[in-house]
């Protein structure tokens, strides 16, 4: 019960290969009460990749996703402003983009670190969690999982920083905002920044998905789901 519960939730962030790899390594004779386990595992990866994997990790994911974007911090705000000011609209806007663009590629790397929580948690802690609010999951993987997600995801965002271009993209907008007559130089941390920021993002679009299966009956696609959800609903 317990792994259902999380790779429901989890999967939308998962690369197919790596996950199936990891659910063929799951102990498969867990059952309860007649519930085949390892039948529930696949069919949610199976759900979680349909509905939510190409949101975050997709070009656009974070940028065109008004529940994650990435805005600018408050100390680029007046840099953004600044430079429409001068007639630099586009680069503004570019700036902004490639900033979630570097959240989208880092957002593949969260797989195995999710994976470790699954594994990590006591029967307890499943209880818990199933019997809990609708955000007890997302709650539970925040508290165990954000300090390797930042670990994991920095590195990544300081690559992608490099291959989307944003390194180029914020050092023209930097250098032209420092040159402005009479304003307060700036030199942002952007990839701590975008990097707290994409895991905000991971934990909303976690949250909707954990609401979504915990009060649609109609996300409960299989018999399999209705059983284990079943559970739930007699609280």
């Amino acid at each position: 019960m317990k792994k259902i519960l999380l790779l429901l939730l989890v999967f939308p962030l998962s690369s197919y290969i790596e996950m199936q790899q990891v659910i063929n390594q799951l102990p498969q004779t867990q059952d309860i009460g007649g519930i085949d386990i390892s039948g529930g595992l696949k069919e949610a990866l199976n759900n979680g990749i349909s509905r939510q994997v190409t949101k975050l990790t997709a070009v656009d994911g974070f940028y065109k996703n008004e529940a994650v974007k990435i805005v600018l911090p408050d100390e680029l705000k007046k840099v953004d402003s600044s430079l429409r000011r001068i007639g630099l609209s586009s680069l503004a806007d570019e700036g902004l983009k490639v900033l979630n663009r570097a959240a989208e590629d880092a957002v593949k790397e969260a797989t195995p670190i999710f994976v470790d929580a699954v594994k990590n948690m006591t029967f307890t802690d499943a209880k818990t969690i199933l019997m809990g609010n609708e955000n007890s999951a997302t709650s539970y993987l925040q508290n165990t999982t954000s300090t390797a997600l930042y670990g994991k995801f920095n590195p990544v965002i300081k690559n992608s920083f490099n291959k989307v271009g944003a390194d180029q993209v914020w050092t023209n907008i930097i250098n032209k905002y420092n040159s402005i007559p009479f304003v307060k130089k700036v030199n942002p941390d952007l990839t701590d920044y975008v990097t707290n920021q994409a895991m905000v993002g991971v934990f909303k679009m976690i949250a909707v998905e954990e609401k979504n299966i915990r009060t649609n009956l109609n996300a409960r696609t299989s018999f399999l789901l209705q059983k284990v959800f079943a559970l739930q609903d007699k609280k």
